[in-house]
Order: structure tokens, then C-alpha cells, then sequence
């Protein structure tokens, strides 16, 4: 299973929208691939809006942990901010710390923000 990590959390709501669209394209492209996906962005978004809960890397960082572990995998999704981004280093930092093989990803062609 493929852990799909890529920069979320940023002040202006248009630019989290457009990272859960872009997160959600992935993780459809690399499902009809055949691929195993779990999506943190595309599976706690919704999840997170609903119950009006934190938005943050604290907030979530035990959940994604688990998942980390669990996955066979981590792919980055390179959406402009990913390397500024405190959560996608730290995914990066504990699927290395993990022994996980870590590969990047461009996003579709109109990943602006």
C-alpha cells in the first residue's frame, strides 16, 4: 500500500481546496494503476471540514504515523510548497526512520499553488 504524502495545511482555504483536488487526482491515477492508495489529505479532509477539527500536523501526526507504518510505501506528491511543507518533512523523516522507499510525483499540469 501506497502512503500518498503532499502539502496541505496554509491559511487561504482556495489553496487547501486545490491541494485535496490535486491530492484526489493522484490518488485516483495511481488507483487506476492498480494501486493500493491511502491519502491522508483525500481520506481526513472531508473528515476534518465535517467536525470542524484542527488542520494542522500536530493535530494529525499520530494518525499519520500509523499509516506510515503500515504502507508499503510513501510517494510524495510535489504540489508547489511540499518542500516548505513541516508535515511533509516529517512524513519523509519517519518513513526514512522506518526503512519505507520513498519516491516523488509530479502533480498535473496546472498545479499552481
Amino acid at each position: 500500500m501506497i502512503y500518498l504524502a503532499c502539502p496541505y495545511t496554509h491559511p487561504d482555504a482556495d489553496i487547501r481546496a486545490f491541494r485535496f483536488e490535486k491530492a484526489n487526482q493522484a490518488a485516483a491515477k495511481l488507483m487506476g494503476e492498480g494501486k493500493f492508495v491511502y491519502s491522508p489529505i483525500s481520506h481526513t479532509h472531508p473528515i476534518a471540514v465535517a467536525g470542524k477539527l484542527p488542520l494542522d500536523w500536530a493535530y494529525w501526526q499520530s494518525l499519520d504515523e500509523f499509516y506510515i507504518r503500515i504502507c508499503d510505501e510513501v510517494i510524495v506528491l510535489m504540489l508547489p510548497g511540499w518542500k516548505e511543507s513541516h508535515g511533509v518533512q516529517c512524513e519523509i523523516a519517519i518513513a526514512e526512520a522506518l526503512g519505507k522507499p520513498i519516491s516523488y510525483m509530479e502533480p498535473e499540469e496546472d498545479a499552481r499553488q
